[in-house]
């Protein structure tokens, strides 16, 4: 079995490599992933410049580009041989509820699923390397598991989230919806040195809503989190609602 392995912190983060490290107990490994951070990203590509490549000594490849640049290379280009899935992550921080648009480790799973490989990104709900590293085994059995489906369905990925909690206090998996989360005071105004006002994305307070079987709220309960996402973004629900405003002719 050949697996890719790309994520969107970066090639030499802690998670990545836990990541590559599992999936070689299931397949044959391939890493290529972007040569630095590309948090936010989502399913950006590079079209204004060359990339370039770089073949590391450990093996895999760093890319000077977006975690989608990265699987659309990886597959049309740099892999001898196409993967038979695409695990991206384990990323460092959730990618729960609205965090799915922008996230690039799901993207890297999207991009797969675009390409028709089974995609499965993976986030840890905290910052902690040495508390991300005991998932080791559960991830390795997770993975058994996935990979061993027949027929896995066309246009979906699997959204995984971790709990911050040691993997010996989890309390199970529970499959799940997306919840919902709202920032406020996102954004920071400031001044360059240059006296120019300036302003930073980012930090906050988050409100989470979803409810029950909501992905936020498994994982604040210590359970890992699946969620199947497709591609499909029609509302069907509403197709009648739009015809019925008189817009086609």
């Amino acid at each position: 079995m050949n697996i890719l392995v790309t994520n969107d912190d970066g090639v030499l983060a802690p998670g990545l490599a836990l990541l590559a490290d599992v999936c070689r107990g299931v397949g044959d490994v391939t890493v290529v992933a972007p040569d630095r951070e590309q948090s936010g990203t989502s399913h950006s590509l590079t079209l204004h410049r060359p990339l370039r490549p770089t073949h590391r000594p450990d093996g895999g490849w760093q890319i000077d580009g977006t975690p989608t640049d990265c699987v659309m290379l990886a597959m049309q280009a740099l892999m001898p041989e196409r993967p038979d899935f695409v695990f991206s992550g384990v990323n460092h921080g959730p990618n729960m509820g609205e965090d799915v648009l922008y996230s690039g480790t799901v993207a890297a799973a999207m991009e797969a699923v675009t390409l028709g490989v089974p995609g499965i990104g993976i986030s840890f709900a905290g910052h902690q390397p040495e508390t991300m590293a005991t998932y080791r085994e559960p991830l390795l059995e997770l993975l058994r598991r996935i990979t061993e489906v027949r027929n896995f369905p066309e246009q979906m990925l699997l959204n995984i989230n971790l709990p911050r909690v040691p993997a010996a206090e989890v309390r199970g998996i529970q499959v799940t919806k997306l919840g919902s989360r709202y920032f406020s005071e996102s954004i920071t105004r400031m001044k360059d040195p240059w006296g120019r006002e300036i302003y930073w994305i980012g930090g906050g307070t988050i409100t989470w809503t979803g409810g029950e079987n909501s992905d936020h709220l498994a994982v604040a309960e210590g359970y890992i989190s699946i969620t199947p996402l497709h591609m499909d973004l029609t509302n069907y629900s509403l197709l009648e609602t739009v015809r019925g405003w008189s817009l086609e002719g």
